[in-house]
């Protein structure tokens, strides 16, 4: 063997340790749905995330689209032409009686996620329920008792639980790799107006239910419930109270919904997130960070890495791992599929995901339909997030300390 056959050679087989060290896997991955029948499913709500829905369920193998629904013609006949074979329903009771879905995904507005589901569920179909779950405690407690007694696969959309790489990084946080929790902080940034046009007023106020503040939870829980759970699954915990603050710092339009806000959550450890979002810039985009005594974590949905403090033991597999550069810091690339891929040769090509988070959180509810398995994200756990985005909501509005109340869920 030449020199450089034997460097290449243990360069492979340090990274294949490396690889088994932070835990993975993309390639090589079970398909979700085994059964020889597909699983014919029924989409309610088919505007913006309804159509990213049926676009993810589009790439899953044994899946059908056999139905849609949605009230407004347009959507539906838009989303009809993205689904060749599909049948569309004005109302959700006719979609269900049917006989042409098993499971259902609810995509409609958050404060009308609560009639569908319990429908759904009511009719004996596998149920996919967009986060947050709905925009009332008392909402999320009804469909939570739903999906208790119905018998039926459900599942909430909190997309960071089935994510690859966000459960890669879990296995590092609940190692020795990051060790005691210091803080935490996240964001959510984006330059958006959350207005979608329309002449007709009745239509208007319906496409734009975001920023009625009768309904919309604004971005404290429309935005900030999705990252909130990750820190509640990460840490096993809720936390207890919420502080916040918001302004409409860009959009003098009529609006009353913040487009800017700033939130602390406290957890009873004595633990304490800080969260910003505006829809008014988007440098950085979306991540949560996770700091340690021995080393911070940042995940950005796609993407995901580990930055250690100089201090930290080495475990061995650091000098073989794919590194990126931040400004005066360096990051250890956290790699879903890295056994398989170090074993290639390609570490650097698995860098980031192939799919969106949508796409996995999908999988994995119609692979739990398949198996009879419980998915990543319960309605439960989907109850208990979307309340603490409740609370982040109130507290924005209010400027008051609003505590988190989690009982009932």
């Amino acid at each position: 063997m030449s020199d450089l056959d034997r460097r290449e050679f243990l360069a492979r087989a340090a990274g294949s340790a490396a690889a088994f060290a932070i835990v993975p896997g993309l390639l090589g991955r079970p398909a979700a749905w085994t059964h020889a029948a597909d699983l014919r499913v029924g989409v309610v709500g088919v505007g913006r995330q309804g159509r990213s829905v049926l676009g993810e369920l589009g790439k899953i193998s044994g899946v059908s689209i056999t139905a849609m629904c949605d009230t407004d013609e347009r959507r539906l006949a838009a989303g009809l032409r993205r689904a060749s074979g599909a049948t569309g329903f004005a109302t959700v009771d006719a979609m269900l009686k049917s006989g042409s879905v098993d499971a259902v995904v609810v995509a409609t507005p958050t404060h009308t996620h609560k009639d569908v589901a319990q429908a759904a569920m009511a009719a004996g179909k596998h149920t996919y329920c967009e986060c947050p779950l709905a925009h009332t405690k008392e909402d999320c407690a009804a469909i939570s008792q739903a999906a208790r007694t119905a018998g039926v696969v459900a599942a909430g959309g909190f997309q960071g639980r089935s994510n690859p790489v966000y459960q890669l990084a879990r296995g590092f946080y609940r190692s020795d790799s990051v060790r005691d929790m210091v803080t935490m902080r996240a964001q959510n940034n984006e330059k958006t107006t959350w207005i979608n046009p329309a002449s007709d007023p009745a239509r208007y106020k319906e496409l734009n239910w975001k920023l009625d503040p009768e309904v919309s939870l604004g971005l404290a829980g429309e935005l900030g419930s999705q990252q909130f759970d990750v820190f509640h699954w990460y840490t096993e915990r809720y936390p207890v109270r919420v502080m916040g603050r918001g302004a409409i710092r860009a959009y003098e339009d009529g609006r009353e919904v913040n487009d800017t806000v700033d939130l602390l959550l406290e957890f009873d450890n004595g633990s304490v997130l800080s969260y910003a979002a505006t829809i008014a810039n988007s440098y950085e985009g979306a991540y949560e960070v996770f700091y340690g005594t021995n080393a911070a974590i940042k995940l950005g949905w796609s993407h995901g890495w580990m930055f250690k403090e100089s201090d930290a033991p080495t475990q061995g597999w650091e000098v073989y791992a794919n590194r990126q550069q931040f400004h005066n810091d360096e990051g250890i690339t956290l790699i879903a599929g890295a056994t398989q891929l170090a074993e290639q040769g390609k570490l650097k090509d698995g860098v980031g995901l192939p799919h969106p988070s949508l796409y996995y959180a999908l999988e994995d509810w119609i692979g739990a339909i398949g198996s009879g398995g419980t998915p990543a994200c319960t309605i439960a756990e989907a109850a208990r997030g979307t309340a603490v985005g409740i609370a982040a909501n109130e507290a924005v509005r209010t400027g008051r300390t609003v505590d988190i109340d989690l009982t009932g869920l």
